[in-house]
């Protein structure tokens, strides 16, 4: 059973579970889709994805039982000096963008990272990618600066805006 993190009127905030998997991978497909959401192409298995993300640090949001969105964290490095350092990923369903999920999403997956020692939480976004800059900015996170050319999508070299949040809890003795 998933831990409820938060409810609203007819939303609730969750642990992710591996039942949520389907609805988590259609909705990252779409991120895929939209070719600025990230540089993968092909949606990985759930195996896979388990493996690259931190188990304490997942949150499905639900409304009637439908995962409208995810948001988890990634380790930004194997040494052990940066474990309290970690990669943001959140997506919304296209069906419910600009519905205030992102945010909701965002201030829970922060609670929860300062709950489990991360002090600072980074994220890569496509300067195509406007609604989760603003996003990241309305939560907190700085805008650091721009990684030019740092990968290729399709064959053209894409820039990555880096952004990061520094705890105000955490990490700051």
């Amino acid at each position: 059973m998933s831990k409820i993190h938060l409810t609203r009127p007819s939303l609730l905030i969750l642990e992710m579970s591996e039942a949520h998997w389907p609805a988590i991978a259609q909705i990252y497909k779409q991120g895929v889709d939209t070719g600025f959401a990230t540089f993968e192409k092909e949606i990985p298995s759930y195996e896979q994805w388990n493996g690259n993300h931190i188990s304490s640090c997942r949150l499905v949001a639900l409304r009637d039982d439908k995962v409208l969105g995810w948001a988890a964290l990634s380790p930004v490095s194997g040494r052990c000096v940066y474990g309290g350092v970690a990669e943001v990923s959140v997506y919304v369903a296209d069906n419910a963008q600009n519905s205030g999920i992102g945010i909701l999403l965002m201030e829970e997956l922060i609670t929860t990272s300062e709950k489990e020692g991360f002090w600072t939480l980074q994220s890569g976004i496509f300067p195509e990618n406007t609604g989760s800059i603003k996003l990241h900015e309305r939560v907190g996170f700085r805008y650091l600066g721009k990684r030019e050319r740092i990968g290729r999508l399709d064959g053209i070299w894409k820039d990555n805006l880096l952004f990061e949040r520094r705890s105000k809890i955490v990490g700051i003795n």
